[in-house]
């Protein structure tokens, strides 16, 4: 007999999530069944507010069966939700057959403060008559409370101006890093929710802390030395509930009857590192008994509520440790630890030194050509962390709100009459908690390093906004790499939260007039902004989630963002069609650019203009998905009006463009601004280029993510196949011959003499060239979404055995649970594939240079294999369309003599 379960439940894309604020939360759930094709019919979900509820019929919200294939992101449609009270929910559902399943699991979600009123907590800091507000050294805040009866819930929501740590009772609340992390603070500021149920007793006394670092509010920002981006206050906001078993709530709030005081934190911010005195600590400063007298009164502050948002993204945590892999003695007598890999957080240090003793930790990425410890990348950023011994016995410390970028550490001051031992140290890898979804690996050990450091790239610069680089004194929210990543990063990662969050800030800073700032949040002057390609993040990211996740919702609240930026390239100039003004990165570090400039040689307003195309083609589509009939008609004018202009303008009668760089084909014909002749002419021309090359790119930001993808969908795979595959400068594998463990900003950032490319704009953690994941997920292995169904509810499968491979394999967890694309070449030339669909997914498998007759499945005929729903053969490619399940296919090249298998 068939079975049909339910195997995952999500809400909001989290399982369990706490302190959540829309309306209309959204269910996904995943099934598992033992039989191939398995489609849902119906569903039923069951919202209750206690797990015993479900059986006695007290429910919330029942939607009795729906008839509805949709298993991702379910609306709930219930009564109104209520502040700070958590709702259970089971799902059952029916395949096609009518075979019902059990119910799921009980799962649950909470809401958080929904409302300003709800707040009866203010913004408190040390009062500045003791206290200077500008005083380098962290906040310490503390304050009593007495719990009274036994206790059925407790929750604290928190946020601040700055960066925060809580402390409960002496120990730490919750263990995520650099909250309330970094937001377009002065229109969105995030609050944290904490269970601490758990924590609490009964009838005694208890201690509530905190620490208050400065932060991206008020420290260091960007390379102009600029400070108090966004006020000069640190400020604490903490509200904590306490529900006991007989219905009653006690509330303790941050007011004036919080202590404060400085402590041993005595420097701390996000490039320059962090300065400790152990022999300054407050021992015992969160318990109850402490001694306080020595502390004075916290100060409201009359700060509004109306910012503040329930936590959207997953939290910033340590997520990996790593040792240090050797101790390096430089030529100039150095200390030196290597940890083997470039990554991104701190250093946690276990000591046992006299009282006094310093000891500083220098943090760098790479070591010059003599081997010696190179930070003039670095900038004006600092990455130094200072620790003073108490000498008090052992003492484990790591830095509180600060984060460095490095692989390297030179420790200086450690005692020569001590043994030095790597066991001391530990690299804690910090970055948003996404959750890792996607593999890539082939035959070519070079390639699969590539993939690795792909992922580390993303792991150091997606620390709660898409960094350009981990290290500098930058380490900003640049639109133009994160646009070109996200698709990459989405194979990789669960970037749905993330990149939402994200866009949010993008439409809170956007100008008025549509124009988007270069970085978000936005920390630039402001004139700072509409660059194209970068400021089409407003464009392409919600609609790359879409198609990714299929989330509508995204579209929803990015629509009015996403026409803002069309609208704001209209306006500029005379002519409607064509983005001839303003200022633009072009294709930034292109290889072609003249000496001295960073910008490539493709002419700026061809950029201009068919990144003006394209995303105005995606924001037809977007008003097609949500139904905007009238936009459709609009913009779809617009579009055809831009290609006209686009070709008169760029394209000769006889179909030779007006620039002459790789970058310049590669984007009418990503963009399909080019059809029929025009195209081959184009595609012919644009290898040439690359063969002019010895198959090396030329390309910078702009032209590299769609350089392969352009190759290859052209009929070109092979020569993507051998530029991927270079090894020597400029190429994707050269930096890992040169011990890349990450994507470089620069092909030469190390060049073969050991030299760097400069000083001046040299990171070795910039993931944007990463991009090339994107094609090696969905060309060679062949794993990819059909766009009419987007979140991979369908499968297009179309690995290509002729990349000069014997073998590829990617897998990804989707919403809808694993898919997978495999093959090898196996015996007599023979390929061995292999894909998986989950079930309430089809998918259509395309296999080239092969013959229906000379394809099995499991050793059998495709006609008997169950979930196979079609078979054909046309235009030299077997078409298989499948249904859910698990599938072996072997296929004999059309060339060679047929197999028996």
């Amino acid at each position: 007999m068939s079975i049909i379960r339910i195997s995952t439940l999500f809400c909001e894309n989290q399982a369990n999530p706490v302190g959540l604020d829309t309306a209309q939360p959204r269910f996904t759930w995943q099934l598992e069944a033992d039989t191939n094709a398995t489609l849902q019919s119906a569903y039923q979900i069951q919202v209750s507010l206690h797990p015993s509820y479900f059986e006695s019929g007290s429910l919330v919200w029942d939607t009795t069966r729906i008839t509805s294939d949709q298993s991702v992101l379910v609306s709930y449609a219930g009564p109104d939700l209520q502040p700070r009270t958590r709702y259970f929910y089971r799902v059952m559902v029916w395949d096609q057959s009518g075979l019902a399943s059990p119910w799921s699991e009980i799962a649950y979600w909470e809401m958080g403060q929904l409302r300003t009123s709800d707040w009866q907590a203010q913004w408190i800091t040390p009062d500045p008559l003791h206290i200077d507000q500008d005083a380098e050294e962290a906040y310490y805040l503390r304050k009593n409370f007495q719990v009274s009866g036994q206790i059925r819930k407790a929750t604290i929501y928190a946020t601040s101006h700055g960066v925060y740590e809580l402390e409960l009772d002496g120990g730490r609340v919750g263990d995520w890093e650099l909250t309330p992390g970094w937001t377009s603070y002065n229109k969105r500021l995030q609050v944290q929710t904490y269970d601490v149920t758990s924590s609490l007793n009964a009838g005694t006394e208890h201690t509530i802390g905190a620490v208050l670092g400065n932060g991206w509010y008020k420290g260091n920002l960007g390379w102009g030395h600029q400070r108090n981006v966004y006020g000069s206050v640190r400020a604490l906001l903490m509200q904590m509930h306490i529900v006991y078993e007989d219905g009653t709530e006690e509330i303790v709030v941050s007011d004036s009857s919080w202590q404060a005081s400085l402590g041993p934190i005595r420097m701390s911010e996000i490039y320059h590192g962090e300065i400790y005195d152990a022999g300054l600590e407050h021992t015992g400063w969160s318990l109850p008994g402490y001694d306080d007298q020595d502390w004075i009164p916290s100060v409201e502050l009359g700060y509004g509520k109306e910012t503040l948002v329930m936590q959207e993204n997953e939290p910033s945590r340590v997520t990996e440790q790593l040792k240090p892999v050797a101790v390096i003695t430089t030529p100039s007598g150095e200390t030196v630890l290597d940890f083997g890999q470039n990554m991104v957080g701190k250093v946690q240090m276990h000591v046992n030194l006299p009282a006094g003793t310093r000891i500083e930790l220098l943090h760098a990425e790479v070591l010059d050509a003599q081997g010696n410890f190179y930070i003039g990348n670095l900038r004006s950023a600092k990455q130094s962390v200072t620790y003073l011994c108490s000498g008090r016995g052992e003492e484990t410390y790591a830095p509180h709100f600060t984060f460095q970028g490095f692989r390297y550490v030179k420790v200086i001051g450690w005692p020569q009459d001590v043994a030095f031992d790597t066991s001391y140290f530990i690299g804690q890898v910090i970055h948003t908690d996404m959750a890792a979804k996607g593999t890539f690996e082939c035959s070519h050990a070079l390639l699969n390093q590539l993939q690795r450091n792909i992922v580390w790239g993303q792991r150091g610069n997606f620390l709660d906004v898409p960094t350009d680089c981990p290290q500098r004194d930058e380490r900003l929210g640049w639109t133009g790499d994160a646009q070109v990543f996200i698709r990459t990063a989405a194979f990789n990662y669960d970037v749905a939260l993330f990149f939402s969050k994200w866009l949010r800030d993008l439409k809170a800073d956007q100008h008025l007039d549509g124009g988007v700032p270069f970085v978000i949040p936005h920390v630039l002057r402001e004139h700072e902004h509409s660059s194209a390609a970068w400021g089409d993040a407003a464009v392409i990211c919600p609609w790359t989630l879409y198609q990714v996740y299929g989330d509508l919702r995204v579209l929803e609240e990015q629509y009015d963002s996403m026409k803002g930026w069309i609208t704001y390239i209209r306006q500029q100039g005379d002519n409607e069609c064509l983005w001839q003004t303003g200022f633009h990165f072009g294709d930034w570090l292109g290889l072609d650019a003249k000496e001295g400039s960073y910008i490539g040689a493709t002419p700026k307003d061809l950029i201009a203009t068919c990144f003006y195309a394209y995303s105005t083609s995606l924001f037809v589509r977007t008003a097609q998905v949500l139904g905007r009939e009238d936009d459709v008609i609009e913009y779809t004018a617009l579009y055809e009006r831009i290609v006209e202009a686009f070709t008169a303008e760029f394209v000769t009668p006889s179909g030779r463009l007006a620039g002459h760089t790789q970058t310049a084909h590669v984007l009418p014909l990503m963009f399909g601004l080019v059809q029929g002749s025009v195209r081959e002419r184009l595609a012919a021309t644009l290898v040439e280029y690359v063969k002019e090359q010895k198959y090396h790119l030329t390309t910078g930001f702009v032209g590299t993510p769609y350089l392969c993808h352009v190759l290859s969908e052209n009929g070109y795979h092979d020569v993507a196949v051998k530029l991927v595959m270079q090894e020597d400068y400029p190429s994707w594998l050269y930096p890992i011959h040169q011990g890349a463990t990450t994507i470089w900003e620069h092909w030469d950032g190390i060049k073969p003499d050991g030299t760097f490319w400069s000083d001046h704009m040299n990171s070795y953690n910039h993931y944007a060239y990463g991009s090339i994941g994107d094609w090696l997920y969905r060309k060679v292995a062949g794993l990819d979404s059909d766009e009419v169904k987007p979140g991979y509810k369908r499968m297009k499968f179309q690995p290509r055995p002729d990349s000069g491979l014997t073998y590829a394999k990617a897998s990804l967890i989707t919403n809808y649970g694993v898919v997978r694309s495999e093959w090898a070449i196996v015996d007599k030339g023979a390929i061995q594939y292999t894909f998986q669909l989950p079930p309430n997914t089809n998918g259509e498998v395309i296999l080239t240079g092969t013959t229906l007759a000379a394809v099995t499945c499991h050793g059998h005929k495709l006609d008997t294999m169950p979930g196979i729903l079609d078979v054909s053969e046309v235009e030299g490619c077997v078409r298989i369309e499948l249904g859910s399940g698990m599938y072996e296919f072997q296929a004999q090249p059309a060339n060679s003599p047929s197999l028996s298998f």
